[in-house]
């Protein structure tokens, strides 16, 4: 120690991620708390990865069903003074609905890393082939602890607001 400072040896970081460019990071989304989901994904794409998520009408919203849907039926109510066709424009699909929650955890508007971070994001419903042969991760902190009856599914939410599959 000189000076009041560690040595550290050269090239240690805080944290070392290793970034595959060539293979997207797949999340299985099913059983996924929403918010916990979001934020874990917002992660890895700020750390510079790839990810695409999948089975994104499995992913689950804690609280009650009815409250739920209250709630993005007023958030559906708010639109252009001026001229509603100028937006704000709302998703109804389970997989849009994720992407913008994701959005809406990066630094997308004030950063370029979160611009390009949310580029590296996709967002699926139910598996596409060209994924299938590759392993799924699953976050365990962000999996429900209680049984499925007690939330509301992406894809439940979607067919009440609008969504047509």
């Amino acid at each position: 120690m000189a000076n009041g400072r560690l040595n550290k040896p050269k090239g240690a970081t805080k944290q070392e991620t290793v970034v595959r460019t060539d293979r997207p990071i797949v999340v299985d989304a099913t059983d996924h708390i929403a918010g916990r989901l979001s934020s874990n994904v917002a992660k890895l794409l700020l750390q510079g990865n790839r990810v695409s998520i999948v089975n994104c009408e499995k992913i689950m919203l804690s609280g009650t069903r009815s409250n739920i849907i209250k709630e993005y039926r007023d958030f559906l109510e708010i639109s252009s003074i001026l001229n509603p066709k100028h937006g704000p424009f709302h998703p109804r699909r389970p997989d849009t609905i994720i992407t913008k929650m994701i959005r809406g955890m990066l630094p997308h508007g004030k950063k370029p890393s979160g611009i390009e971070a949310h580029k590296r994001l996709r967002a699926y419903i139910g598996s596409p082939k060209e994924l299938k042969s590759l392993e799924k991760v699953q976050f365990e902190k962000a999996k429900i602890k209680k049984s499925a009856s007690n939330y509301t599914t992406m894809g439940e939410l979607g067919r009440v607001i609008g969504w047509t599959e």
